[in-house]
């Protein structure tokens, strides 16, 4: 779909198209100074610096650690409150681009567009103060630490809707597997809860020669890393879902061949929608480890931590969210049932807390920008879609809080 035709007949994206050459350098300035969640001072220090030139009403910094909010004020008299979520973090990853705004960072990387998501809030920050065309208050909510370190929850546990009350909150994510014009979002589960399991596998150890004499743990792995794929294929229903991953695995020396170690250590993750099939999931884990264990001479111990829940979008906020975007890009370019993703997102904690959605943003391209996939050593966010973030952003402050007809 040509964005053009969407700067047609939306104002507020024609609006914002004005100036997408500033919020492109924005988010290539973002992009080369990648910071990790809860470091990111740089990147907040540049977010209140632009928010100023916005033209906002109220800058609020420290929330979780580094987090930012904004408030504008709308033309009416209405009360209301609606927030805006975008992630600022980057990645603990190397970046195998060439282009001039590459991360000046050893080791770390925007592989995952939170440059893009940030510059899209601005974008939106700078049309609703200019022009306030709704009754009551946006919030615009700047989150650090989404990339595993929950920053979404040490904001709420800092007072952030104590702070700003809002009654319904967006965020969206842009998504490389969708064409630019494209949004996608559905009215349940758009991500999975992200749970990590640590497996410590005792034994006995000696020598490779004589393994009679042993309790091989490695032995003990190997059988565990079979036996709990069983789980998923024999205890979930087919019509639910889940994800039992073993990641990774340590034993032993990699210079000591002949040596059998005492200790086993397997970490992974566990995937799921349903509270209730992620509680089967950590039984049959435990059961499954320390009774493989046993039959072969050995103990386990199952470590489960329940780091992100589910991302589930409420229905109504989700209709109303599809509605709005579909004014902006038509019908056709709206997903409303769009198949969840078995990643994971700490948004999840807002929707906990508040009535809200979660969209999808296309942002892939035929000409091979932005078009890998996230987590990617050579992905980049696709700039021809920041003014469309930036005015469905926009789009949902003035539908939810409408300035009522004189």
């Amino acid at each position: 779909m040509a964005l053009n035709r969407i700067k047609a007949h939306s104002r507020a994206f024609a609006h914002i198209a004005a100036f997408h050459p500033e919020l492109t350098a924005l988010r290539r300035e973002l992009h080369a100074h990648p910071e990790l969640g809860f470091e990111e001072h740089y990147t907040a220090r540049r977010v209140v610096e632009t928010l100023k030139v916005c033209g906002v009403d109220e800058i609020h910094t420290g929330i979780g650690r580094t987090g930012v909010v904004a408030t504008i004020k709308g033309r009416g008299q209405g009360t209301r409150m609606v927030g805006l979520r975008a992630d600022m973090d980057a990645l603990p990853m190397a970046e195998a681009n060439e282009f001039a705004w590459k991360s000046t960072r050893p080791g770390l990387m925007h592989g995952c567009g939170h440059d893009g998501h940030t510059a899209m809030l601005i974008g939106a920050a700078r049309y609703l103060a200019e022009t306030r065309n709704f009754d009551g208050t946006a919030v615009l909510i700047f989150q650090p630490g989404e990339e595993g370190f929950a920053g979404a929850k040490a904001m709420i546990e800092d007072g952030l809707f104590d702070r700003f009350p809002v009654q319904s909150v967006f965020a969206m994510h842009n998504w490389p597997q969708m064409r630019p014009g494209t949004i996608g979002i559905n009215p349940g589960p758009m991500m999975a809860s992200a749970d990590r399991i640590t497996i410590e596998i005792s034994g006995k150890g000696g020598h490779g020669a004589h393994p009679y004499q042993t309790v091989d743990p490695v032995l003990v792995a190997a059988h565990i890393i079979t036996a709990v794929q069983s789980i998923v294929s024999r205890n979930i229903r087919p019509i639910d879902s889940a994800v039992i991953s073993l990641c990774a695995m340590q034993a032993g020396d990699l210079g000591a061949f002949s040596v059998i170690p005492g200790k086993a250590t397997l970490v992974g993750t566990v995937r799921t929608f349903n509270p209730e099939v992620q509680a089967m999931v950590e039984r049959r884990l435990n059961e499954v480890c320390s009774g493989v264990a046993l039959g072969l001479g050995a103990s386990a111990h199952v470590k489960y931590e329940r780091i992100y829940p589910a991302t589930i979008n409420t229905r109504d906020e989700a209709r109303f969210a599809a509605d709005v975007a579909q004014k902006l890009v038509g019908h056709e370019h709206v997903d409303r049932a769009m198949d969840p993703s078995m990643g994971a997102e700490d948004f999840s904690f807002m929707l906990q807390v508040k009535p809200g959605a979660y969209l999808r943003l296309g942002q892939g391209a035929e000409n091979g920008i932005g078009s890998c996939f996230l987590h990617n050593s050579r992905y980049d966010f696709n700039d021809e879609v920041l003014p469309l973030g930036a005015a469905l952003h926009a789009s949902l402050i003035e539908h939810a809080l409408p300035l009522q007809a004189a």
